[in-house]
Parts: C-alpha cells; structure tokens; sequence
C-alpha cells in the first residue's frame, strides 16, 4: 500500500529548501538486480492476504448459521486494525534493532506471532463457529479475528516500509504490483480454495469417487495448515534475507528511533493542507459502492446460491484478476494516475444498479442452485463479478500509484500508512453501516404459520422456524434495494464534488506533499 514512486517508477529526489521544490527527473524502470526481491515482495504480500481472504469467509459461513446483518455488522469490525494502524506504525517506525534490522524487527515476531495464533485457533474455532445445536459466538470471533488482522496490520506496516529501501529507488513503483498481485493471490488461496475444498457437496459432485461426510479440508485444519507454514516461512527469511539499509542520497531515509519524533513527524504529515484535502476525498469516496459491495453476496446466499459456488465464480478470473493490475499500470504511471480512479466511478455506481437487479432475479433464474446454476445464471454471475473486479482494481491500483508518487520516504513506512489508514476507513464505515441498516430498512414477516405477527424472518432460524409452523417468509421490502439507491444518489452527488477535488490535488506540485526539511547549519 504504498510507496515513493516517480512516473515510470524512478526519479532523482530533489532537496525541498525554503519551501521550494525542484521538478522531479524521471528515468526508465530496470527491475534487473531486484528480481528476488521483487520475488521476496510478492510473497510476503501474498502472506498478508491469507488473514483478509479468512476475514472474508468467515461471514459467509456465518450468513448460513442464523446470524443478523447486525450481527454481521459487528463481526465487520476485523478489519478495522488495516484503519487504524496508523497509531502504531510510528512505533513501527522509530523503535528497532540495529543488528536485526529497521523493518524484520517487526516483520519476523510479527508472522511467527501469526503463525502461532493460526494455531491456536484451529483448535478451537469450530467451537465459536457454533453448530445446529448453537449460534456462533459473534463476541468472541470478532476479538479473535480483530487481533488477527491486527498482527497483520502490523506486518503491512514493516513490508511497505521495507519495499522503499529494499528495491532500487528506480523499482519502487513496482512494490504497489506486488500488492496488488500478491494480495490477491493469498486472499484467493484463504477465500475461494478454502470454501470450494470446505464444502462437502463440492468435493463430492467434482473431487471424490467416493462421498464422504466433509470436505477435503476443514476451517480447523486450513488454520493448521496455515499456523505452520507461516512459521517455517519466516525462518527462512529471518536467517536467509538480510536487510541493508541504503546510504546513498537517492532514498532519503532518516534514522531517528525517537518515539515523540516519529509522533510529531506523523502530526506534521497530518497539518499538510494537500493530505487533508486527500484524506477527504478517500474517507467518502466509497460510501456509493458500501451497499454493493459488503452486503451483495451475503443476500446471494441468502437467495440459496451456496457460498462454495459464488467462490468459484471467481476461478475464470484469476488470469485477469492477476494480469490487470499489470495493465492498468501502464496507465497509472504519468502525472495523473487518479484519472483513471474518476473514470471508474460511473461503472462502479452503475454496477451497484445492475448488481441489486441480479439479487432480485435470483430466485426466479436459479431456484434450485443448491444443485445445480442454469448455465445463463452462472454467465450472468461472472460477467457482474468481472465488471465489478475491472472497476475495483481500476481504482486501486490507480490510488496506490498517486501515493507512490507523493509518498515521502523519508519519514519511512509513517506517511505511506497513513495514506493506506485512511483508504481502509473510507471503507470500513460505510461498510458497517451498510450492515447494520439491512434489518432496520427491511420489512417481511412470517404468514400462515403459529405466531406469524411475533416471527419477522430476521435471519435464517426465524425463517427455518415459520416454514416448520406450515408458514412463508414473505418481504414486502427489502432494506438491501433501499440502501443501493441511496448510495447511488450519494455516489453520483459525491462525483461532481471529488472530481474537482482530485483534479486539483494532482495539479499540486511535490512540495505540497513532502515534509519541510530541516538545513543544517555549515561549519
């Protein structure tokens, strides 16, 4: 999430003197000498995805066991550490090993502290998951998978800030590719591999000669699995990989381990006129796609599509998933990479439409899709998923290049977290609040059945109750059609008020974005 780049990846830093800054000298990417490392990045990235792919999971096997959208809400917290690290990362920052290294101090006990939690977990998640006899302890899997998510908050902290001095000042672009790329990679392996091998009925109609009664893998033993790889992994990076800190005036790292400093530096970053204009923009940005986004697919399962199936929709777009970052840097990589971030908001507002629309004919496509998807519903399927991917890496990789490009890595991994801080809570809170309103702005109630007025079909066991009384759930209003067309009415407004603001903040010059520098006085 990001780092200091120039368009095509490099450039020479000039020295901000009296306010001024010097335009900035752009030179060709030569990724040759950082090829392992460009290797290192990418699975350390794909490593950080594994926990967000899990986070992910977890609340569609929770939509099938009696949950609320309040409930789903509150579980939604997660991944709030990814919005909040910004109050650790200068502790991060400032606070090292000399001989161990400024970033694989927290990078090394940071994984195997991951690794360890993973298994821990698997001993006991399936318990917490509840079963037909219990509902889930949403308490209890929040903090968890809160203080999961929080050591790999932590780890992203100590990558960013390693990719500026890892790779030539020249490769630095490519540390938001290996992001992208890798991050997808371990939430695909965590999300989409993990419940198609969960599911018992997948493994039984595509995998097994034989039936049996689970999948190839259990939640208990991905966590197992997982617990020790991190370990074993983290092994040989701490006594393979050594970290060198470059001297040379091209990155421009300051060596200071004072806490207070690193506070009042992340103070200072915050006082820039440009970073609060650009915080404003990524802290609203999302609340048009907030509907859409986080509460589409729990109503797909709450249609009947098995959560196992909705993962493999996306198994025809890995190819994509993994080149398009790729391409879309080529266009990101000019003065103006948030160009291509304005372009996508109208397809993703009209996807959010189009998306809505596709939940409501569910049931009438695809009645029986616990058996089996016509195959015109499964094309539908992947055709929304590939528009919405195409707009969702659009704007990402687009943002992730503007921060390399203003990124000032001087004050190390502080400024490029701060960036990212902010981008994860311009999601978080609409997501949350797109959550808990579901139940609030949806009317249905149970009719025919015994006490049909008292039973509202709030979640799946007050629904599995009215059909056991002879009743039907009946929704005379869906709260999910309510909220996408305010947030498509939002998202529309916010675009003629952003688009002026992003066009300015890219018209700013590099001083506006970069720390004063203090001169020191000649002898």
């Amino acid at each position: 999430m990001e780092r200091k780049s120039r368009k095509n990846g490099g450039s020479t830093v000039s020295l901000l003197e009296n306010g001024q800054s010097n335009r900035i000298e752009d030179s060709r990417s030569d990724i040759k000498g950082d090829e392992w490392n460009i290797m290192l990045l990418l699975f350390l990235y794909t490593l950080q995805g594994i926990p967000l792919g899990l986070s992910s999971a977890i609340p569609m096997i929770l939509q099938n066991r009696g949950v609320t959208y309040k409930q789903q809400a509150e579980f939604s917290f997660v991944t709030w550490p990814f919005s909040l690290k910004l109050l650790w990362a200068p502790l991060v920052d400032a606070i090292f090993s000399t001989r161990m290294g400024r970033r694989k101090t927290w990078l090394i006990p940071t994984q195997y502290l991951i690794g360890f939690f993973m298994l821990i977990l698997s001993s006991h998640i399936s318990q917490w998951l509840g079963s037909e006899h219990s509902l889930p302890n949403i308490e209890i899997l929040t903090v968890l998978f809160f203080s999961l998510n929080f050591l790999a908050a932590t780890q992203d902290i100590a990558v960013d800030g390693w990719a500026l001095t890892m790779l030539k000042k020249r490769n630095v672009g490519h540390a938001s590719t290996c992001n992208s790329v890798g991050q997808s990679v371990g939430f695909f392996l965590s999300y989409v591999v993990f419940m198609a091998l969960e599911s018992t009925s997948f493994c039984n109609n595509y995998l097994r000669s034989i039936p049996q009664d689970e999948g190839i893998i259990t939640l208990p033993g991905f966590f197992y699995f997982w617990g020790w790889f991190f370990i074993i992994s983290t092994t040989l990076i701490g006594l393979l990989k050594r970290e060198v800190e470059p001297h040379d005036p091209e990155h421009e790292i300051v060596h200071d381990r004072d806490i207070k400093s690193a506070y009042i530096c992340l103070k200072n970053i915050l006082k820039l006129p440009s970073i609060q204009t650009l915080a404003l923009v990524l802290l609203t940005c999302k609340i048009g796609f907030s509907a859409t986004d986080n509460v589409m697919t729990l109503k797909l399962v709450e249609s009947g599509i098995p959560k196992e199936k909705l993962g493999l929709v996306a198994i025809p777009l890995i190819p994509v998933q993994i080149v398009l970052p790729v391409f879309i840097a080529k266009y990101t990589a000019g003065p103006k990479p948030l160009d291509i971030f304005l372009m996508a908001i109208p397809y993703r507002l009209f996807f959010g439409v189009l998306a809505a629309a596709l939940v409501w004919v569910t049931p009438k496509l695809a009645p029986d899709a616990a058996t089996l998807m016509p195959a015109s519903y499964v094309i539908l399927l992947v055709v929304c998923y590939a528009l919405h991917q195409v707009c969702v890496y659009s704007m990402y990789v687009s943002i992730m290049a503007f921060f390399a490009k203003i990124s000032d890595s001087s004050v190390g991994g502080t400024y490029m977290t701060l960036l990212n801080t902010v981008t994860n809570l311009g999601g978080n809170w609409p997501a949350l609040l797109a959550l808990y309103f579901v139940d609030p702005l949806t009317w249905k109630h149970c009719l025919g059945g015994e006490n049909d007025i008292e039973n509202k079909c709030e979640n799946i066991t007050k629904k599995e109750e009215c059909i056991q009384n002879g009743g039907t759930c009946e929704t005379h209003l869906d709260g999910y059609y309510i909220e996408t067309a305010i947030c498509t009415i939002v998202g529309l407004l916010w675009l003629l008020w952003g688009m002026k603001k992003i066009r300015y903040i890219q018209s700013l010059g590099e001083g506006s974005w970069k720390l004063p520098r203090i001169k020191k006085n000649k002898r």
